[in-house]
């Protein structure tokens, strides 16, 4: 007879819990490593709690509360509640505590099973992002900045795709062109650390080059993983491959560094930062996006950011600093 099965016996699950609970042992044997230990803690734990857990003794109103923190399905909100029923009803501390224990792993369960039977179209989550402005009168300029971001996230593998184009005309001639589109999966090896590898493609004549593609492969670490709050930090080796302006061609290899932060500072307000940088013999890049997302009705919010980019070694007649502030909605699915 295994340990588990020992515990069982001796403190038997409730019925009316028993579904969720029997749902964790299944998904057990399929938990990546990182959560093996700490799954497993919680399903030995769980009988424990749940033998001495009577859900009907709790008080009405504290249950009642802590049913719609349940259904509101945000983690955070149920820690609250948890902590502060379990203050306000201390007989039940432990029938309280049985209860969202047994949510969490009928929510890590249906998270599992739905990640596993996920197609390759499913799973994927976006953002499309346009903005513009067009005037006239003593000065005729028209302009258009467009992004999509899509991201697909399994208990493995992370894929992130990102679209972006600047456009802009003051008195018929373009001035501004700029182009960008970039892939990156990324292979989770534990709780916080993965492999990534980048391959991008860039394309902005007025800072001196028509095409440049980019490849690298590393290492990456969440530095920051809380809920509100995340930093990503990634460095490996590159190659570079520059067609410019001025017909010169340029391959080199690089190392490459990139940060990706989000604060949220409140329930409709996220601060990001992000930023990356080539750095080689010849011509070295950093590029940087600081940006305020502000949620406005459903999926839709306002975003202000400002951009720079920065070249080390431009042609000649050219700037080495380009910046772009912007104002744009942004369609979250």
């Amino acid at each position: 007879m295994t340990p588990t099965n020992d515990i069982l016996l001796l403190h038997p699950v409730p019925e009316q819990c028993f579904g969720r609970y029997a749902r964790l042992v299944r998904i057990l044997p399929t938990l990546p490593a990182a959560s093996l230990l700490p799954a497993a803690v919680l399903l030995l734990a769980a009988p424990l709690l749940l033998a001495n857990a009577d859900p009907a003794a709790i008080p009405p109103q504290v249950r009642a509360m802590l049913d719609a923190a349940l259904a509101s399905g945000n983690d955070g909100e149920v820690a609250t509640i948890v902590k502060y029923a379990r203050a306000a009803a201390p007989d039940n501390a432990d029938a309280i505590a049985a209860i969202a224990a047994a949510w969490r792993a009928d929510r890590l369960a249906k998270l599992q099973e739905k990640l596993r039977e996920a197609g390759p179209f499913d799973l994927w989550k976006g953002r499309a992002e346009i903005g513009g402005y067009f005037t006239t009168g003593n000065t005729e300029n028209i302009g258009l900045s467009a992004a999509l971001d899509l991201q697909r996230e399994t208990l493995r593998w992370r894929h992130k795709v990102r679209l972006a184009a600047d456009y802009q005309e003051s008195l018929g001639l373009v001035s501004r062109e700029h182009y960008l589109a970039a892939y990156e999966p990324n292979f989770k090896f534990g709780e916080r650390g993965y492999v990534y590898g980048a391959a991008q493609y860039e394309s902005d004549r007025f800072l001196g080059y028509t095409d440049r593609y980019s490849a690298s492969l590393g290492a990456g670490y969440s530095a920051i993983k809380q809920p509100g709050m995340k930093l990503d930090v990634e460095l490996g080796p590159a190659y570079r491959h520059t067609n410019y302006t001025d017909t010169t061609v340029e391959s080199s290899i690089a190392a490459r560094g990139s940060i990706d932060f989000d604060w949220k500072l409140s329930s409709a307000i996220t601060l990001s930062q992000d930023a990356s940088a080539y750095i080689q013999h010849f011509n070295s890049s950093i590029t940087g996006t600081t940006a305020l997302n502000a949620k406005l009705i459903g999926p839709l919010a306002a975003k202000l950011s400002y951009s720079v980019q920065y070249e080390s070694m431009p042609p000649i007649g050219r700037v080495g600093t380009d910046t772009t502030s912007r104002a744009s909605l942004v369609y979250s699915f």
